[in-house]
């Protein structure tokens, strides 16, 4: 998805995989940092843990708490940070520029894909740890009107409650499963990435009976248990490859300073994915 949408922009750039220990993370920066790297993206378990090893935090990273994309900057003759993408050569003195392009994503591909309105809305979330805490907090920022947590650790639920309480009073939140009807049901959880997965939910204290559209968002397969039961019911229904693009091509913007070739990368993503 990056390189094909670095190819369309024209730029010679390469976007590569490295396995890194979160022991050596910090190191890990560092030395892409040396190295001149236009930038990084992180993926779990190290969005958390790069809040406190950045330079700097763009305004997205500390509303959200994670850092999921790093730009790379240096000054120009003005003292200000600008990208390394300005430079020819090698500038002294580089920082590091934590971003979050997650939390927007699964707004935007929440209202694309399944055309939900969050504001409002009555959420059951499944899950409470990176990714469902990001979707947490965006969901009470986007002002749904109720948010229905289920975590398999109740403590981590109920202290990403209590977070939601402190900032957004007027979202009604709580620890347990729905009783009447809700708008949408949200899979955070990896349940479902294994063959002979279960559903992500208690099917004697929730049914998907109770909602209308469900977002999972794990991606690969392209439909887990969950969809296979929501299209069966009649559900609207999506898969998380939306909001894989969504975050990528904000990464890819971040870096370059120009829109990004959406429906190139998206083709890109559904081949290497799912092989189409």
């Amino acid at each position: 998805m990056q390189n094909a949408g670095m190819a369309a922009l024209g730029l010679n750039w390469r976007y590569l995989a490295f396995e890194v220990s979160p022991d050596h993370l910090q190191q890990a920066i560092a030395g892409a940092k040396a190295m001149n790297f236009i930038g990084l993206n992180l993926t779990v378990p190290h969005k958390l843990l790069a809040v406190e090893m950045v330079d700097a935090l763009d305004e997205s990273a500390r509303t959200w708490g994670a850092v999921n994309t790093i730009r790379f900057e240096a000054r120009d003759d003005t003292g200000t940070w600008q990208p390394l993408r300005a430079w020819a050569d090698s500038p002294s003195k580089i920082r590091s520029h934590g971003f979050n392009t997650d939390a927007d994503a699964i707004a935007q591909a929440l209202r694309e894909d399944l055309g939900v309105e969050l504001a409002g809305a009555k959420v059951l979330l499944l899950g409470s740890g990176g990714a469902g805490r990001t979707a947490a907090l965006k969901l009470a920022d986007e002002n749904v009107r109720e948010l229905f947590l289920i975590n398999r650790t109740q403590a981590k639920a109920q202290t990403l409650a209590d977070e939601i309480r402190q900032h957004w009073p007027a979202v009604q939140v709580s620890l347990g499963y729905p009783s009447k009807r809700i708008d949408l049901v949200l899979n955070a959880t990896s349940v479902g990435l294994k063959e002979g997965d279960n559903l992500p939910f208690d099917e004697s204290r929730f049914s998907l009976d109770q909602t209308t559209t469900v977002y999972d968002m794990i991606y690969r397969p392209a439909e887990t248990p969950l969809l296979k039961r929501a299209k069966v019911l009649g559900c609207r229904a999506a898969n998380g490859l939306g909001m894989l693009l969504y975050q990528g091509a904000k990464a890819l913007e971040i870096w370059t300073g120009q829109p990004a070739p959406v429906d190139v990368m998206r083709r890109a993503l559904e081949t290497n994915v799912y092989g189409e």
